[in-house]
């Protein structure tokens, strides 16, 4: 499903677009409400946060988001709940943005299983990087969910392919180093980097972190196969709720497609 929402907007000329949003916020009943919205505006894939108190990876915005939705009881029995509500309702593929702490936890064969049964199509760990633990990536793997897999500015683009392994749906290139948050500014070398990573891989290539308004949307849109947008949709949340992220969406997309 993920693959085809990618090859979908590629055979149009475009690129995909792939919204996070934490679950369970801004309020513990409000992720439906939210999803719909997103997949309304032309979300191809959505990214579902699942809240974690120790988010290292996350600026502040994701950070607080992910804070006050596990003050507000949010747990990753709910995440799947929630999940299971939107997939009754909607079809767009939706990926499980979350660290490994919560999976163990759980219990990582009754996560997948669970993840699957609630309409899941993708997962991708933070800090699970390729080669780092091979059993828990061998069971993800082996899983109906397609592993996305993470690549960094710093990684040598002769070891994109080697940190690509075993991943599926796309690959998610982290535009800038340090931890998720908005920018005003892309960096002069995007467009570079990611064209040495579209050579070297054959997964479609999505880059997020730092993109804030329409304008750097549709700057990557010119140079990646999919635009992901994290902070922004939570600062939009804030703003004016499901609806006026649905909004904001809608924006990127228009500039995207314009």
């Amino acid at each position: 499903m993920i693959s085809k929402a990618f090859t979908a907007r590629l055979a149009r000329g475009q690129a995909a677009l792939v919204p996070y949003v934490t679950a369970g916020y801004p309020e513990r009943g409000s992720t439906l409400g939210v999803m719909e919205a997103l997949a309304d505006a032309g979300a191809d894939v959505i990214e579902l946060g699942v809240p974690f108190s120790d988010p290292l990876a996350d600026g502040p915005t994701i950070q607080h988001a992910s804070f006050v939705s596990i003050g507000k009881g949010m747990t990753v029995h709910g995440v799947l709940d929630d999940l299971a509500s939107f997939r009754a309702r909607r079809d767009t593929p939706v990926v499980l943005f979350t660290y490994l702490n919560p999976l163990l936890r759980y219990g990582l064969t009754a996560f997948l299983r669970d993840a699957v049964a609630a309409g899941a199509h993708g997962l991708l760990v933070t800090d699970l990087p390729t080669g780092s633990d091979p059993q828990i990536e061998a069971e993800i793997t082996a899983s109906p969910l397609d592993l996305i897999r993470l690549v960094a500015p710093t990684t040598p683009v002769e070891r994109v392919p080697e940190v690509a392994k075993g991943g599926s749906g796309f690959l998610y290139y982290i535009s800038r180093m340090g931890v998720t948050g908005t920018r005003t500014e892309l960096r002069t070398e995007l467009a570079a980097e990611v064209g040495r990573i579209r050579a070297a891989v054959e997964l479609p290539v999505a880059v997020g972190f730092g993109i804030s308004s329409p304008e750097q949307a549709a700057a990557v849109a010119a140079v990646a196969d999919g635009v992901v947008v994290g902070s922004a949709i939570i600062q939009a949340l804030d703003r004016g709720g499901a609806a006026e992220a649905g909004r904001f969406l809608a924006s990127l997309r228009k500039q995207m497609d314009g």
